[in-house]
């Protein structure tokens, strides 16, 4: 019976005890929070809006977001060889010998030769990459005693090599 009492004795001292307990430290169990009302249950505080570090890190980090726009945007490897290979294309570079004219100053103008030899080839205009020069005489230069005059010989230029659009 003593047992018993005791029994009896002890729940009724740690629901005391319990009741007469502190918090422990801002941990409280559903039961002995206070009661909120609805109102107060939906207010909450906002978010800090974050703060800019005016550092050295972060400067550079604009840097490099303001760039996007302003760079071109990379190309794929695939992309990079078609237009390589569009550039370096050997059917637009044609060999060939096309004269060129003599502009109004006596000068050779080679763009009109090198159009010429790329018209040959099926394109529709070029540029020269390649000349070639020789001197055209008279049949006369060639015979003993002949003195060689101002007019007998003349310069002609060729275009031997053009890349073509």
């Amino acid at each position: 019976m003593a047992g018993l009492a005791l029994s009896m004795a002890l729940p009724a001292t740690d629901s005391a005890r319990a009741q007469t307990a502190p918090p422990a430290l801002g941990v409280q169990s559903p039961a002995q929070q206070p009661a909120e009302s609805p109102q107060q249950q939906q207010i909450e505080l906002p978010a800090p809006a974050e703060r800019e570090n005016p550092g050295l890190i972060n400067e550079i980090g604009k840097l490099f977001e303001k760039s996007k726009s302003a760079l071109p945007q990379l190309k794929s490897p695939g992309e990079t060889i078609n237009d390589l290979s569009n550039i370096a294309r050997p059917s637009t570079m044609v060999t060939g010998r096309a004269a060129c004219v003599v502009a109004s100053n006596g000068a050779p103008d080679c763009k009109v030769g090198a159009d010429r030899l790329c018209q040959s080839k099926g394109f529709k205009e070029g540029k020269s990459i390649d000349t070639d020069a020789s001197e055209k005489c008279s049949p006369l230069v060639y015979l003993p005693g002949h003195k060689r005059g101002p007019n007998d010989c003349k310069t002609e230029n060729f275009v031997t090599r053009a890349v073509c659009q």
